[in-house]
């Protein structure tokens, strides 16, 4: 398991097997009685899959069966989508997967599911907040000023993504028309790790990367870092000012993590499930790791809440995508 510290993973069993013991209502006693799949349709030891196999192995820690982590990409995350949507819907198998799930309708024109009717969301398990960062020689010294600049020249600037359609591309294109339909053109990436090069070296005017992905960067003084996408400022970075704070009120963009099941699981199994997930996010070892990766955990997430969000992130980023003539790579 790529990043995963052994004692990390003993800490959050140990926590998790601390916590209350979940109630089992009769009709989902059985559940589980097999090991438990999250299908996670993004490559080994990238950050999504990391977050995947803790709280897999915490919920091993809380369910009498353990729960495994199975890699199935392709298609960005087409192929692991529809593993899930096409599983049995007993609560065995499971998607693990992020905003890439709110954008398929726009940017496949066939797919052999339909990512809303097909599943029913278990819980949100964390959003991560975004920080549009800009390279040392750029004289914009604010969001305003950067705002000005692109309307001032455009077309004359460049902003790289970690790919067309994933969040980055997603949160500066909502960037750019909140901020009046800015003309900044587009580089895509394999990732974030091949674009941060062209940041330093000024290929690239900016930059919103993945928090997790860009703090280091702003942290040691390679970039610098004029908005954070989240609500409230980054505790690793106190000084970086939200966007609203920075002079674009009303614009919030993150990447989240989301367990999701096939659409007809038994009501039960998905309550045992929720409360699984949630005991689990409850254990402070499992809040720390999350929180060392920049990810906002969360503990509260109920199927109906965690379905809310889902709805509103697809009517978000489904206009974005089709405005911005975005397609599948």
């Amino acid at each position: 398991m790529p990043g995963i510290h052994r004692r990390t993973l003993l800490q959050l069993a140990a926590g998790a097997a601390a916590a209350p013991a979940l109630a089992a209502p009769a009709a989902a006693a059985s559940w589980p009685d097999q090991p438990v799949r999250f299908i996670c349709p993004f490559a080994a030891g990238g950050p999504t899959d990391v977050a995947a196999r803790l709280v897999a192995e915490a919920m091993s820690g809380v369910l009498p069966q353990r729960v495994i982590v199975e890699n199935r990409t392709g298609s960005g995350v087409v192929v692991g989508t529809e593993v899930v949507a096409k599983a049995a819907n007993d609560g065995h198998t499971l998607l693990y997967s992020t905003i890439a799930h709110a954008v398929l309708r726009p940017l496949f024109s066939s797919l052999s599911f339909d990512p809303v009717k097909d599943f029913q969301p278990v819980a949100l398990v964390g959003t991560i907040p975004m920080l549009l960062m800009v390279n040392n020689a750029v004289p914009a010294k604010d969001l305003r000023e950067l705002i000005a600049m692109f309307r001032d020249k455009p077309g004359q600037y460049n902003y790289g993504s970690s790919g067309a359609g994933g969040a980055v591309h997603l949160a500066t294109e909502l960037f750019l028309r909140q901020a009046g339909r800015l003309k900044v053109n587009h580089i895509p990436y394999r990732g974030s790790a091949p674009a941060m090069p062209d940041l330093l070296n000024g290929n690239l005017t900016m930059f919103v990367n993945v928090a997790s992905d860009g703090i280091a960067s702003v942290q040691r003084g390679a970039t610098r870092a004029l908005a954070v996408s989240g609500a409230q400022r980054l505790p690793q970075l106190p000084d970086v000012p939200t966007f609203a704070e920075a002079g674009l009120p009303g614009y919030e963009a993150y990447t989240w993590h989301m367990l999701l099941a096939p659409a007809g699981i038994p009501a039960e199994t998905l309550a045992r499930l929720n409360a699984a997930v949630n005991q689990v996010m409850r254990t402070p070892a499992l809040q720390q790791r999350f929180s060392d990766m920049s990810i906002q955990p969360r503990a509260d997430s109920t199927p109906a809440s965690a379905t809310e969000w889902l709805q509103g992130e697809i009517a978000k980023w489904e206009p974005v995508v089709r405005e911005a003539g975005i397609t599948a790579n």
